[in-house]
């Protein structure tokens, strides 16, 4: 049916958006599955969790063999959410493709690029092959000189130094990760 893509920095409303979409099709009916990476698991083991508390139910899985079998035992289903979608491998493509194909509308949330303004996992290429785009903005949260917030919309995650553990993935939120526009997130202002 189609694949819709939700994207953005931290912090700037993804998971927000996709329980919004996935209620919005729970009060109309529609049989609704949501999952989530199991390694995710900063405000809730299973359900889908935003940074504001809401919250909806959800199936952790391992890669994507394990959705793979979870959604095929499911023979009614009309609508499957999927979020953090940039830490699975490329596998979940093809399978997120399959679903939207066989009348299955897909949403899917994830960051767009890691905390070093790369592209990040499956998503550049689940952006490319969407039916629908959404890049969502946080506000950006960085100080300036003069010891105000910069307030401009923010499109990066800038990972807080020292909270850096090198690694591509690292799962954190608040004390880890900052939004911020793009020209603080370059210069590293804070």
């Amino acid at each position: 049916m189609s694949l819709e893509v939700i994207v953005g920095c931290m912090y700037s409303g993804k998971t927000e958006e996709l329980v919004r979409r996935l209620r919005r099709a729970s009060i109309a009916g529609q049989m609704v599955r949501a999952f989530k990476p199991a390694l995710d698991a900063r405000y809730h083991e299973s359900d889908l969790s935003t940074h504001l508390g809401n919250r909806f139910e959800a199936e952790p899985v391992r890669d994507a063999d394990e959705l793979r079998d979870l959604v095929a035992a499911e023979d009614s289903l009309q609508v499957v959410g999927f979020d953090e979608a940039q830490f699975m491998g490329p596998g979940i493509i093809p399978l997120l493709e399959a679903l939207a194909n066989l009348k299955i509308r897909v949403v899917v949330a994830g960051l767009d690029m890691d905390y070093q303004g790369k592209p990040f996992g499956p998503i550049p290429h689940l952006l490319a092959v969407a039916d629908s785009i959404t890049k969502l903005h946080a506000v950006c949260v960085a100080k300036t000189p003069d010891g105000h917030l910069c307030g401009n919309p923010a499109s990066r995650s800038f990972r807080l130094p020292e909270a850096d553990s090198g690694a591509q993935v690292q799962v954190g939120s608040e004390g880890v990760y900052e939004a911020r526009c793009r020209a603080c997130w370059y210069w590293g202002q804070g």
